[in-house]
């Protein structure tokens, strides 16, 4: 496989980011409170959960020599039982527009983090450890499919880049065939839905470990 059809970067994670505020932007404050998507979360909960990844995926290439075999040791709450065990929480009197400030912020430091660091520097994930480019690739998937999540809960149409769900469909699902909608894959492969002679995913993961 050609490294450019899976290349993936911290410039892509800031455009997928942009596209999400996009698509949220001008959502009713009420709205927010629905269920996300298949999620157990609310949407205000998913997007919080989904700035909180951007986050600790930029804290770990902060360091010169990043944990092999543990999360950073960041205290975890949750607002509710069953609620998303984060870092990052958001000031509700902020409203939807202090949301959305938030993820741009947490987008925009890990595209910076993701620039600065050494492309041999290599980090810890539940799903094996993976480079900067690796990660990358992570947080875009995470963003076009807890976009999706909120937008069903949002009743917003979201339809992301055909060629970016490509590349990191191929980068981490390798495992996934690629033979319909790129888009509609990713979501299978994610457990979103169920595809013609393919059911849907109760249990899924990507593969983003070096050497993979």
């Amino acid at each position: 496989m050609d490294r450019a059809d899976t290349a993936v970067n911290g410039e892509d994670v800031r455009r997928v980011v942009t596209l999400t505020i996009d698509v949220l932007r001008d959502a009713a404050p009420e709205a927010w409170e629905a269920k996300a998507g298949t999620l157990d979360w609310t949407c205000w909960e998913t997007l919080e959960h989904l700035a909180d990844d951007l986050f600790t995926y930029a804290a770990r290439f902060g360091l010169a020599k990043p944990p092999m075999s543990a999360v950073l040791p960041f205290r975890t709450s949750s607002d509710r039982s069953g609620g998303p065990a984060n870092v990052i929480f958001v000031e509700r009197a902020s409203g939807p527009e202090g949301l959305l400030t938030i993820l741009e912020a947490c987008g925009g430091l890990l595209a910076s983090v993701l620039r600065t660091a050494p492309s041999t520097t290599v980090a810890y994930h539940v799903f094996g450890p993976s480079d900067p480019e690796g990660f990358a690739a992570m947080a875009v998937v995470e963003t076009l499919v807890h976009t999706h999540d909120i937008t069903q809960g949002l009743n917003r149409e979201w339809s992301p880049p055909r060629e970016l769900c490509e590349r990191v469909l191929k980068k981490l699902f390798p495992h996934v065939a690629i033979d319909g909608d790129v888009w509609e894959i990713l979501l299978w492969a994610t457990g979103r839905t169920a595809l013609p002679g393919r059911p849907r995913l109760t249990e899924w993961r990507w593969y983003g470990t070096l050497g993979a």
